[in-house]
């Protein structure tokens, strides 16, 4: 998966993964109020997880271009 589409799409979701992590994480500690998950800590911690997943995509998608025979 070295091909500049997939590396872009890599970027992307990863990217979309962080900022919902970042609205569950909120949710789950009571600071976005007006849902079911406002004030459920298990929100909390499905948004760190789909936030680190998020950050480790970005970080997939940006080395895959990076290096030996990568090309950048």
């Amino acid at each position: 998966m070295s091909s500049r589409p997939a590396r872009a799409a890599l970027i992307v979701v990863g990217v979309i993964l962080v900022v919902t992590g970042l609205v569950w994480i909120g949710q789950g500690l009571n600071l976005i109020p007006g849902s079911f998950m406002t004030g459920n800590r298990t929100w909390f911690a499905i948004g760190l997880v789909a936030g680190v997943v998020g950050i480790v995509l970005i970080a997939a998608g940006v080395r895959r271009g990076r290096g030996p025979g990568g090309g950048a």
